[in-house]
């Protein structure tokens, strides 16, 4: 009775969703953790215990300045991650967060700089704005070719993320072009966003009030898919767009929308970035926006839930700024990106790890 009893709270235990899902991405954590520790070792394993303390630390090394940059960080890995999460929700995933990043970003500083007749109380809410409908617009296309020919949005969404990534690289030279540095202009301070309160508690930090904006769209993602018909909607084409243009829901326009409101969660991320007044700027590279394919591993190890994708977010922040300070250790810049990215990988498995405690949990119920 007693081995019966154990064996059905451990089910009970296992049972439950929200267990699963936080057990599932810590185990990812862990693991990715441990392959960091083994990397520092390589590398100085004299300073490789401090330097991982450090990296739990994170934020609260540098105290509140520490804190403030956690949350700037987090600010636009949120939107890109509430992007890739809203999309693996309705069944599409949506790798061009990088490519609505980027364009969502230079329709905002655009707006920003060129704009200037906006009246200055809400000049940088018409520029955020402008940068979430660029993302929106930028994420019709796939949904528009996934909707009508069945194209993979994968394929579609990584040639948008290029073409994106040159074309605002066209736009930016012929329009907004500062030569002598080889980046956007300054924008104008009407254009950028308030700090509401947090450069004032996080001295020294860039923090600002585009993290309450960020925590603004969590709940309204939340709401809409939790809460609201549409999102019910959406969520069941994205199980299976069959059953559910016969139950008679329009399956072809809610692969389009809910591609286009990925989108533009991830332009209103770039714009949240390069508004910010922290000296962030838009640079003539050839290289994709890293922001938005942070975004997958932050949807992945929240598994899509918005909720989750705030913390989420928060750690991967927390890890990078920690990051930061482990300089100090003197580990070269590459052997702390090589600690994240073994974390972030395995954020990959956390769908794994849920599978594989699904598993047991099934093994337990048959003894």
């Amino acid at each position: 009775m007693k081995i019966d009893s154990i064996k059905k709270n451990i089910s009970n235990i296992l049972e439950k969703d929200l267990f699963i899902n936080i057990f599932s991405s810590i185990l990812a954590i862990i693991i990715g953790l441990l392959i960091g520790f083994i990397i520092l070792l390589i590398s100085n394993y004299k300073d490789a215990i401090p330097a991982l303390i450090t990296i739990f630390n994170g934020g609260f090394s540098g105290g509140s300045r520490g804190i403030g940059q956690v949350i700037f960080t987090a600010t636009p890995l949120i939107l890109t991650g509430l992007s890739v999460g809203f999309a693996f929700k309705n069944g599409l995933f949506n790798i061009g967060a990088s490519g609505q990043f980027i364009v969502g970003a230079f329709a905002g500083v655009f707006v920003a700089i060129k704009c200037t007749f906006i009246p200055s109380n809400i000049h940088w809410i018409v520029a955020l704005i402008s940068s979430s409908i660029a993302g929106a617009i930028w994420a019709f296309l796939p949904g528009f070719l996934k909707a009508r020919f069945n194209v993979n949005e994968v394929i579609s969404n990584i040639m948008m993320n290029y073409i994106g990534t040159y074309l605002v690289n066209y736009l930016v030279t012929l329009t907004i072009f500062d030569i002598l540095k080889n980046q956007s202009q300054n924008i104008p301070s009407s254009a950028t966003i308030p700090s509401m309160g947090l450069k004032a508690i996080f001295r020294g930090s860039s923090a600002n009030g585009g993290f309450f904006i960020a925590i603004i769209m969590i709940i309204i993602a939340y709401i809409i898919l939790s809460k609201t018909t549409f999102g019910f909607e959406l969520k069941a084409t994205g199980l299976n767009k069959y059953a559910s243009k016969y139950a008679g829901i329009n399956e072809k326009r809610n692969i389009i929308l809910s591609m286009m409101i990925s989108g533009a969660f991830a332009g209103l991320g770039g714009g949240l970035l390069y508004l910010s007044g922290s000296g962030k700027y838009i640079e003539v590279v050839d290289v994709l926006a890293y922001e938005g394919f942070l975004g997958i591993p932050i949807a992945l190890l929240a598994l899509s839930n918005p909720i989750g994708i705030l913390f989420s977010a928060l750690f991967i922040a927390h890890i990078t700024v920690g990051g930061f300070y482990m300089q100090i250790y003197q580990f070269t810049p590459e052997v702390i990106e090589m600690i994240i990215a073994s974390i972030i990988y395995f954020s990959a498995f956390a769908l794994m790890f849920k599978s594989i405690i699904g598993f047991i949990q099934n093994k337990i119920n048959k003894v």
